[in-house]
């Protein structure tokens, strides 16, 4: 797989990492906040890794329990994992 395609992975893992704490931080000061339906593309943009990690860091989402459901949902059947099982089925 060429390099620039794990360059995308990483640049949307922390995108998505930094999306989150951008969120997290308008929700303490009452700002106008990330749409959720952004946060979870971007997790499904195979930046699942970023947002989990910021989810735990920041604590952010994960009460409400119909955005953790389509997280989960979208973190299982991520493209990423089709990248994965090309790369290691050879």
């Amino acid at each position: 797989m060429p390099d620039w395609v794990w360059l995308l992975v990483l640049l949307a893992n922390a995108v998505a990492f930094v999306l989150y704490g951008w969120d997290k931080f308008c929700a303490r000061r009452g700002r106008r906040r990330v749409p959720e339906a952004h946060l979870l593309w971007l997790l499904f943009a195979t930046g699942w890794v970023g947002a989990w990690l910021a989810m735990s860091l920041f604590r952010h989402k994960t009460v409400k329990s119909s955005f953790r459901f389509w997280a989960i949902l979208w973190t299982l059947i991520n493209p990423f994992w089709l990248l994965v099982w090309q790369e290691f089925a050879r």
